[in-house]
Protein backbone atom coordinates (compact mmCIF):
# COMPACT_ATOMS: atom_id res chain seq x y z
CA UNK A 1 0.00 0.00 0.00
CA UNK A 2 1.47 2.86 -0.98
CA UNK A 3 2.21 5.87 1.41
CA UNK A 4 -0.49 8.35 0.01
CA UNK A 5 -3.07 6.43 2.02
CA UNK A 6 -2.36 5.70 5.40
CA UNK A 7 -3.72 3.57 8.08
CA UNK A 8 -3.92 6.07 10.26
CA UNK A 9 -2.71 9.56 10.55
CA UNK A 10 -1.37 11.14 13.27
CA UNK A 11 -4.35 13.21 13.76
CA UNK A 12 -7.10 10.23 14.26
CA UNK A 13 -8.08 10.55 10.58
CA UNK A 14 -9.71 7.03 10.09
CA UNK A 15 -7.86 3.47 8.34
CA UNK A 16 -7.93 3.71 5.06
CA UNK A 17 -8.79 0.00 4.77
CA UNK A 18 -11.22 -2.69 6.13
CA UNK A 19 -9.98 -4.11 9.53
CA UNK A 20 -12.23 -6.69 10.08
CA UNK A 21 -11.93 -8.11 6.15
CA UNK A 22 -8.15 -7.94 7.33
CA UNK A 23 -8.57 -10.19 10.45
CA UNK A 24 -10.49 -12.30 8.57
CA UNK A 25 -8.16 -12.89 5.92
CA UNK A 26 -5.35 -13.20 8.61
CA UNK A 27 -7.53 -15.74 10.25
CA UNK A 28 -7.17 -17.65 7.22
CA UNK A 29 -3.94 -17.44 6.92
CA UNK A 30 -3.21 -18.73 10.35
CA UNK A 31 -6.34 -21.52 10.15
CA UNK A 32 -4.23 -23.26 7.17
CA UNK A 33 -0.71 -23.08 8.23
CA UNK A 34 -0.39 -22.70 11.95
CA UNK A 35 0.75 -19.76 13.97
CA UNK A 36 4.87 -20.66 13.98
CA UNK A 37 4.52 -21.70 10.52
CA UNK A 38 2.76 -18.12 9.22
CA UNK A 39 5.45 -15.46 8.52
CA UNK A 40 4.88 -11.89 8.34
CA UNK A 41 5.26 -11.67 4.28
CA UNK A 42 2.07 -14.20 4.02
CA UNK A 43 -0.05 -11.78 6.42
CA UNK A 44 1.07 -8.89 4.05
CA UNK A 45 -0.12 -10.72 1.22
CA UNK A 46 -3.04 -11.84 2.59
CA UNK A 47 -4.29 -8.53 3.96
CA UNK A 48 -2.52 -6.69 1.02
CA UNK A 49 -1.16 -4.21 3.65
CA UNK A 50 2.26 -2.86 4.11
CA UNK A 51 4.40 -3.44 6.98
CA UNK A 52 3.94 -0.49 8.57
CA UNK A 53 -0.56 -0.33 8.14
CA UNK A 54 -0.12 -3.74 9.73
CA UNK A 55 1.76 -2.97 12.62
CA UNK A 56 -0.77 -0.13 12.97
CA UNK A 57 -3.05 -1.47 12.93
CA UNK A 58 -2.68 -4.46 14.79
CA UNK A 59 0.66 -3.97 16.71
CA UNK A 60 2.39 -7.30 15.91
CA UNK A 61 2.04 -11.07 14.02
CA UNK A 62 0.78 -12.32 17.87
CA UNK A 63 -1.53 -9.62 18.31
CA UNK A 64 -2.81 -10.12 15.33
CA UNK A 65 -3.51 -13.94 15.77
CA UNK A 66 -5.33 -13.11 19.05
CA UNK A 67 -7.75 -10.70 16.74
CA UNK A 68 -7.80 -13.59 14.14
CA UNK A 69 -8.81 -16.33 17.34
CA UNK A 70 -11.18 -14.27 18.49
CA UNK A 71 -12.90 -13.65 15.46
CA UNK A 72 -12.71 -17.35 14.83
CA UNK A 73 -14.23 -17.94 18.22
CA UNK A 74 -16.90 -14.81 17.79
CA UNK A 75 -17.93 -16.43 15.05
CA UNK A 76 -18.58 -20.35 16.49
CA UNK A 77 -20.37 -18.87 19.62
CA UNK A 78 -22.75 -17.06 16.96
CA UNK A 79 -23.64 -20.46 15.81
CA UNK A 80 -23.71 -22.17 19.27
CA UNK A 81 -26.05 -19.32 20.26
CA UNK A 82 -28.68 -20.21 17.46
CA UNK A 83 -28.22 -23.78 17.55
CA UNK A 84 -28.62 -23.95 21.53
CA UNK A 85 -30.76 -20.88 21.48
CA UNK A 86 -33.06 -21.36 25.03
CA UNK A 87 -36.02 -21.01 23.60
CA UNK A 88 -35.83 -23.49 21.31
CA UNK A 89 -36.64 -27.33 21.91
CA UNK A 90 -33.38 -28.35 23.36
CA UNK A 91 -33.07 -32.05 21.90
CA UNK A 92 -34.15 -30.62 18.63
CA UNK A 93 -31.16 -28.41 19.41
CA UNK A 94 -28.49 -30.62 20.28
CA UNK A 95 -29.25 -32.66 17.40
CA UNK A 96 -28.21 -29.24 15.25
CA UNK A 97 -24.97 -28.38 16.78
CA UNK A 98 -23.77 -31.97 16.40
CA UNK A 99 -25.31 -31.94 12.90
CA UNK A 100 -23.22 -29.04 12.41
CA UNK A 101 -20.13 -30.17 13.83
CA UNK A 102 -20.22 -32.72 11.40
CA UNK A 103 -20.40 -30.64 8.36
CA UNK A 104 -17.36 -28.67 9.49
CA UNK A 105 -15.41 -31.86 9.84
CA UNK A 106 -16.83 -33.69 6.68
CA UNK A 107 -14.91 -33.44 3.44
CA UNK A 108 -12.62 -29.84 2.77
CA UNK A 109 -13.41 -29.10 5.58
CA UNK A 110 -12.80 -31.69 8.06
CA UNK A 111 -9.23 -32.01 6.03
CA UNK A 112 -8.61 -27.86 6.99
CA UNK A 113 -9.79 -28.93 10.64
CA UNK A 114 -10.04 -26.31 13.39
CA UNK A 115 -8.37 -23.22 14.03
CA UNK A 116 -8.79 -24.05 18.11
CA UNK A 117 -7.94 -27.23 17.76
CA UNK A 118 -4.95 -26.64 16.21
CA UNK A 119 -3.53 -23.87 18.31
CA UNK A 120 -4.22 -26.11 21.35
CA UNK A 121 -2.10 -28.36 20.07
CA UNK A 122 0.20 -26.14 18.80
CA UNK A 123 0.60 -23.47 21.38
CA UNK A 124 -0.75 -25.33 24.78
CA UNK A 125 1.52 -24.71 27.83
CA UNK A 126 2.96 -21.73 25.59
CA UNK A 127 1.17 -19.40 24.89
CA UNK A 128 -1.31 -17.88 28.05
CA UNK A 129 -3.31 -14.99 25.75
CA UNK A 130 -4.31 -18.05 23.31
CA UNK A 131 -5.09 -20.57 25.66
CA UNK A 132 -6.89 -18.45 28.30
CA UNK A 133 -9.31 -17.52 24.94
CA UNK A 134 -9.33 -21.43 24.30
CA UNK A 135 -9.98 -22.32 27.60
CA UNK A 136 -12.59 -19.53 28.01
CA UNK A 137 -14.82 -20.74 24.82
CA UNK A 138 -14.56 -24.36 25.51
CA UNK A 139 -15.84 -23.77 29.18
CA UNK A 140 -18.84 -21.78 27.32
CA UNK A 141 -19.58 -24.71 24.79
CA UNK A 142 -19.76 -26.75 27.77
CA UNK A 143 -22.35 -24.73 29.82
CA UNK A 144 -24.34 -23.99 26.72
CA UNK A 145 -24.85 -28.45 26.75
CA UNK A 146 -25.25 -28.40 29.84
CA UNK A 147 -28.22 -25.88 29.73
CA UNK A 148 -29.68 -27.58 26.52
CA UNK A 149 -29.46 -30.72 28.76
CA UNK A 150 -30.94 -29.33 30.95
CA UNK A 151 -33.94 -28.01 29.48
CA UNK A 152 -34.49 -31.88 27.95
CA UNK A 153 -34.09 -33.02 31.63
CA UNK A 154 -36.87 -30.67 32.63
CA UNK A 155 -39.18 -31.75 29.89
CA UNK A 156 -39.00 -35.01 30.17
CA UNK A 157 -36.61 -35.75 27.71
CA UNK A 158 -33.54 -37.02 28.87
CA UNK A 159 -32.78 -40.63 29.77
CA UNK A 160 -32.77 -42.24 33.52
CA UNK A 161 -29.57 -41.71 35.37
CA UNK A 162 -28.05 -38.98 33.01
CA UNK A 163 -26.43 -35.72 34.82
CA UNK A 164 -26.57 -33.06 32.21
CA UNK A 165 -23.12 -31.61 33.37
CA UNK A 166 -21.09 -34.66 32.84
CA UNK A 167 -23.21 -35.13 29.56
CA UNK A 168 -21.96 -31.84 28.57
CA UNK A 169 -18.28 -32.84 28.82
CA UNK A 170 -18.45 -35.86 27.38
CA UNK A 171 -19.97 -34.11 23.85
CA UNK A 172 -17.22 -31.42 24.38
CA UNK A 173 -14.92 -34.53 24.12
CA UNK A 174 -16.57 -35.96 21.31
CA UNK A 175 -16.95 -32.57 19.34
CA UNK A 176 -13.33 -31.69 19.22
CA UNK A 177 -12.05 -35.44 18.97
CA UNK A 178 -14.07 -35.47 16.02
CA UNK A 179 -12.55 -32.65 14.64
CA UNK A 180 -9.30 -34.09 14.99
CA UNK A 181 -10.32 -37.55 13.57
CA UNK A 182 -12.24 -36.47 10.77
CA UNK A 183 -8.67 -35.00 9.63
CA UNK A 184 -8.17 -38.82 8.07
CA UNK A 185 -11.45 -38.27 5.88
CA UNK A 186 -13.94 -40.57 7.17
CA UNK A 187 -17.39 -40.27 5.54
CA UNK A 188 -19.74 -37.86 6.53
CA UNK A 189 -22.44 -40.29 6.81
CA UNK A 190 -19.94 -42.02 9.36
CA UNK A 191 -19.43 -39.12 11.92
CA UNK A 192 -23.40 -38.47 11.78
CA UNK A 193 -24.36 -42.19 12.88
CA UNK A 194 -21.91 -41.74 15.78
CA UNK A 195 -22.98 -38.00 16.78
CA UNK A 196 -26.56 -39.87 16.60
CA UNK A 197 -25.70 -42.89 18.51
CA UNK A 198 -23.98 -40.66 20.90
CA UNK A 199 -26.69 -38.10 21.98
CA UNK A 200 -29.49 -41.02 21.70
CA UNK A 201 -27.66 -42.82 24.79
CA UNK A 202 -28.36 -39.45 26.40
CA UNK A 203 -32.25 -38.71 25.43
CA UNK A 204 -35.54 -40.72 25.43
Amino acid sequence: MSRQAPVQSPRGRPRSFDVEAAVERAMDVFWSRGYHATALPDLLRATKLSRGSLYAAFGDKHSLFLRALDRYIADAQTRMDVELAPRGEPVAGLRAYLAGYVERASGANGRRGCLLVATAMELAGQDAEAGRRIAGFFKTMEARLADALSRAEAAGRLADGVEPASAARILVCFVWGLRVVAKTAQTRITWQTTADALLDRFIR
